[in-house]
């Protein structure tokens, strides 16, 4: 695999730096340079407050720029990355770091903000995931028309783990974005260009360069506890990315037949709740819902007037995260409309599963 060198990260970006504030307890008023939490439904019983902000860092309040994924580790740290098509638009540059934020409160400025970069930069990391040994996988596309995923080990070393230019025909991966592990320790990538899951073994061997096709514009991968594959798309490739198009699919790995399980909204995130259910993040009407194991779908929360939404994650259940106190806590990352690069990170609290039982069976939650 080829060793990716660590460059020194250009001092503009220190300029513009980020000022983050990682809290669990902070709720922020309207009228500041991010989401506006006035524009949130939540059901009884949940509660919302501020988890990452960049309101204020500077004066041209840009905050967080362009935040597309969250994902979190097993001792609780959350990874998120700068996407290098936003960068290009402020900053003139296509590389962007991965930032590792240490749990607790922690709060990030112009003059602290290297502390948190994570690995050297990279092209236009779009999706991250994180396996059980803590090294984390980012996708991300060339413009030369390649798509190359990363792995990252723990203490921040980078190589291209699979896809890059190929040197006769098609390349491996062309627009790859979701990227999944199943127990055995295998990893899932789906390509959004090509419409295809590509399966590799942990060591970066391609098992099945189609390992599942015709899927449209694939975005997001997710396992359940029975080793289902859940695949989130916005339809086919000749449809309009509109939300009756949307799609979500599971396959079994044993038959490899994928199940339509709901159609309707454009999945941008998703992710598993302790219980089993699955949270949503549709951005295109800026909710989450929820789907049961069945397909039953439950709505779970909105954002109106200036807020939407890009993708969503629970930590995993380890005891880290117990001792932590985020464990089975939903972590969103949100946006004011019309201001893509200023991003939040919210946390919400609450009786999830129970709530989805009780609306899955028609009953008020209690």
């Amino acid at each position: 695999m080829e060793q990716l060198t660590v460059r020194r990260f250009f001092a503009s970006t220190i300029a513009h730096g980020v000022a983050v504030l990682l809290c669990q307890s902070v709720l922020l008023p309207p009228g500041f340079a991010g989401y506006d939490p006035s524009g949130l439904r939540l059901p009884p019983r949940f509660k919302a407050s501020t988890y990452v902000t960049g309101a204020g860092f500077h004066e041209d309040q840009r905050g967080i720029p362009a935040v597309v994924s969250v994902t979190f580790d097993r001792r609780g740290a959350l990874y998120f990355a700068r996407t290098a098509n936003r960068l290009k638009e402020i900053y003139g540059r296509s590389d962007a770091r991965v930032y590792r934020m240490p749990p607790g409160p922690v709060k990030v400025t112009p003059a602290t903000e290297n502390r948190f970069l994570f690995g050297p930069p990279l092209y236009d990391p779009d999706e991250l995931a994180v396996n059980s040994r803590g090294e984390i996988f980012v996708s991300a596309s060339h413009p030369a028309g390649y798509g190359v995923v990363y792995r990252m080990s723990p203490d921040g070393a980078a190589s291209i783990f699979a896809g890059g230019p190929a040197s006769a025909g098609q390349p491996l991966l062309s627009d790859p974005e979701g990227i999944a592990f199943d127990k055995a320790g295998n990893v899932y990538v789906i390509d959004t260009a090509l419409g295809v899951v590509v399966k590799l073994d942990d060591n970066g061997k391609v098992l099945d360069s189609r390992w599942l096709t015709g899927l449209g514009r694939g975005r997001t991968l997710s396992f359940d506890a029975k080793d289902h594959l859940w695949i989130g798309s916005d339809g086919a490739h000749d449809s309009e990315p509109i939300d009756r198009n949307g799609e979500i699919l599971r396959v079994p790995l044993a038959g490899g037949k994928p199940e339509t399980v709901y159609t309707g909204a454009l999945p941008s995130g998703m992710s598993f709740s302790p219980g089993g259910n699955l949270f949503v993040a549709q951005r295109r009407s800026h909710k989450i819902f929820a789907l049961t194991p069945a397909g039953s779908r439950v709505e779970f929360a909105s954002f109106t007037g200036r807020s939407s939404l890009r993708t969503l994650a629970f930590p995993p259940l380890t005891a880290q995260t117990r001792k932590l106190g985020i464990a089975g806590d939903l972590f969103v990352m949100v946006f004011p409309m019309l201001d893509y690069p200023v991003r939040e990170v919210i946390r919400i609290t609450g009786p999830f599963d129970d709530y989805v039982k009780g609306g899955a069976t028609g009953a008020a939650p209690r």
